[in-house]
């Protein structure tokens, strides 16, 4: 049977300070969710941070220090997504004669990562909450895939952190501008950085812009070098890594995510790489990463143009004549299907669902009745 890891995460965060305020500030606290908490919470009862989850167990940071922490039981009939996840701001109530304390309410989420969880079911997963800034990264060995690019980017919009474009591996590339173009064509408005994680060159363009107080989260495949950039990011070998295989791509390590406190007073939250990356909820988030078909749609002659075969599409006529790659009208088309097949399938779930209770209730009170009725 596997047992939890001993190393956990937590270790990347510092004892409870001699200013049992200070932690929280470093973790991202502010005046805004202490009103929160003054609203919300009960006597006992204390804020902290989600920085790591193992089953069912989180661990969590606050002006205590570092702990290990349960769900209360008004959980337990919660949707995955929205359960406490990494980044999560928390409020925790003293466990039963002093033992495990228990996760009593989620503060606010002011950011969300969401995707479809993978597998069969249709359900949603919350990968980070309380994040600023996305740092997207796609190697440049082996892994640049403008059509994946876009997808992640969607989430990320969605997510309402600001996204930027990491390109790893840079020393692997052959040809650097014109890979540059080609994740620039997929991610117009975002800002594209090319890093090499082996060298540092790059990498203190990415540490610029993570600021004390501030959250970041790195998303992307396996093996494009997450963890090997946030271990140059934290200035050690922290986060344990893997060789380089033959088509150049990185072993997958990370198994699960972790927030992680640098030097200057960001914080950083590595994930795991991901197989599956399936959209949920994100029509808006669609909309910012193809930007430049929603401006074009509005030359459209039909104000719900769906740019398929309605006369007068604008955005059609740009794809035909050049202004616009095609590539980007397909793949919004086929992104836009399956946010629909999506909410079908969530809408018939939410359906069986209701049902399911109201034969529940009906099969409750026929039993009522028998026993009434002797």
């Amino acid at each position: 049977m596997n047992s939890e890891p001993t190393n956990l995460p937590g270790d990347s965060i510092p004892a409870a300070p001699s200013d049992p305020s200070a932690l929280l500030a470093e973790l991202g606290w502010d005046a805004a969710r202490a009103a929160e908490l003054a609203a919300l919470a009960g006597p006992g009862q204390l804020p902290a941070r989600v920085v790591a989850r193992h089953r069912g167990r989180w661990m969590v940071a606050g002006a205590g220090g570092e702990r290990s922490a349960v769900l209360a039981g008004r959980f337990l009939d919660h949707p995955e997504d929205e359960l406490p996840t990494v980044g999560d701001w928390v409020v925790l109530e003293p466990g039963d004669d002093g033992g495990t304390a228990r996760i009593a309410r989620l503060l606010t989420r002011r950011s969300a990562f969401r995707r479809r969880a993978a597998g069969a079911a249709t359900r949603g997963q919350t990968l980070a909450a309380n994040v600023e800034l996305a740092l997207v990264v796609t190697a440049l060995s082996g892994d640049l895939n403008p059509r994946r690019l876009e997808r992640y980017l969607a989430l990320a919009w969605e997510s309402g952190a600001l996204p930027l474009v990491v390109l790893s591996k840079a020393e692997l590339c052959a040809d650097l501008p014109a890979a540059l173009a080609v994740a620039a064509s997929a991610a117009p408005g975002v800002e594209v950085l090319p890093v090499s994680a082996a060298t540092g060159e790059g990498v203190e363009r990415i540490a610029a812009r993570l600021l004390p107080g501030r959250t970041a989260v790195l998303l992307g495949s396996s093996g494009v070098g997450k963890s090997t950039l946030a271990n140059r990011l934290l200035g050690e070998e922290r986060l344990r890594t893997g060789g380089v295989r033959g088509d150049g791509r990185g072993r997958h390590t990370t198994t699960h995510r972790e927030l992680l406190r640098l030097a200057g007073g960001a914080l950083l939250i590595d994930t795991p790489g991901m197989r599956e990356l399936g959209l949920w909820d994100a029509g808006e988030g669609l909309e910012a990463a193809f930007g430049e078909l929603e401006r074009l749609a509005r030359g459209c002659r039909f104000r719900d143009c769906g740019h398929d075969a309605e006369p007068g599409c604008a955005v059609r006529a740009a794809a035909r004549d050049g202004t616009l790659d095609p590539a980007r009208l397909e793949s919004w088309r086929s992104l836009r299907r399956e946010l629909a097949a999506v909410e079908r399938r969530r809408d018939g779930a939410a359906a069986a669902e209701e049902r399911r209770r109201v034969r529940a209730a009906q099969r409750a009170v026929r039993a009522h009745l028998r026993r009434k009725r002797g």
